[in-house]
């Protein structure tokens, strides 16, 4: 309890920066809605962009003049920022104590190598959820001004609920990552890397049906805004392989950092 209480006071400040960062994100998005709405000619922007490039950024399923379009086409950009500091705060809390020279006083405590990762993550966790809720509450709260309805809130509802997902996967890579390698400086870039390809790859997969299979290989493909718009409803199947991966990379987690030389 005192491990996990520590690191959750630890990472205050840094979740009440990525606060502030998504807050003003969601404020400058919401203000460039308003040259959007209800005006329909600033959509022939969208007629020089190839077919294919508007399926995978889903802009030819999302109505950018509605608030629910406009909504759905900041899906994506939600969901990288959330997934990126989900990644970094992973790797960042299990090599803190290498980077801050910190591992000797850590190995004296009678707390086994286990409790240590499940404290930490656990900390971790509380950091994603509050950004989670505060990206919630500001999608909600600059959505005031615009015409909402029983979808409007339903699809932000499931969105969340996906982003919560996809943030649980990259706080597992995190960990993997910070437990694992033994360049412990290097498992918070790696791990923006990997988010980063699985994004391309999620964008390749958009671009046809010849690509289609690639979703099974990235998580951003698991929950696609414009399934979550038409379904109504957080894919199930996605949502158990998502669990599944985030065990798979947790148990592995446990051995490595249990194995591990650590550096002090």
């Amino acid at each position: 309890m005192n491990i996990f209480l520590r690191e959750v006071k630890a990472n205050f400040r840094s979740l009440l920066i990525w606060g502030v960062v998504v807050f003003m994100f969601v404020w400058i998005g919401f203000s460039k809605f308003s040259a959007y709405e209800g005006n329909p000619e600033l959509l022939r922007v969208l007629d020089g962009i190839p077919p294919a490039m508007l399926e995978a950024f889903s802009f030819n399923t999302f109505n950018l003049t509605t608030i629910t379009g406009f909504f759905g086409v900041m899906f994506n950009y939600f969901a990288l920022m959330l997934a990126s500091a989900a990644v970094m705060w992973g790797a960042d809390v299990i090599t803190k104590e290498e980077r801050d020279k910190t591992v000797e006083f850590s190995l004296t405590m009678p707390v086994r190598r286990s409790k240590v990762v499940t404290a930490k993550t656990l900390a971790t966790l509380v950091n994603c959820i509050g950004l989670l809720l505060i990206t919630w509450g500001a999608v909600l709260l600059f959505a005031q001004g615009y015409e909402t309805n029983s979808e409007f809130f339903r699809f932000v509802g499931n969105s969340m609920a996906a982003i919560f997902m996809l943030q649980l996967i990259f706080l597992a890579i995190g960990v993997l990552l910070g437990s694992a390698m033994k360049h412990y400086k290097r498992a918070g870039s790696l791990g923006l890397s990997i988010l980063l390809t699985t994004y391309v790859v999620s964008v390749i997969a958009g671009l046809g049906k010849d690509f289609e299979n690639l979703k099974y290989v990235t998580p951003f493909k698991y929950f696609d805004p414009a399934g979550l718009l038409i379904n109504q409803e957080v894919p199930m199947n996605f949502v158990w392989l998502s669990l599944g991966i985030i065990l798979v990379l947790m148990v592995l987690a446990y051995r490595s950092y249990a194995k591990r030389d650590l550096m002090i």
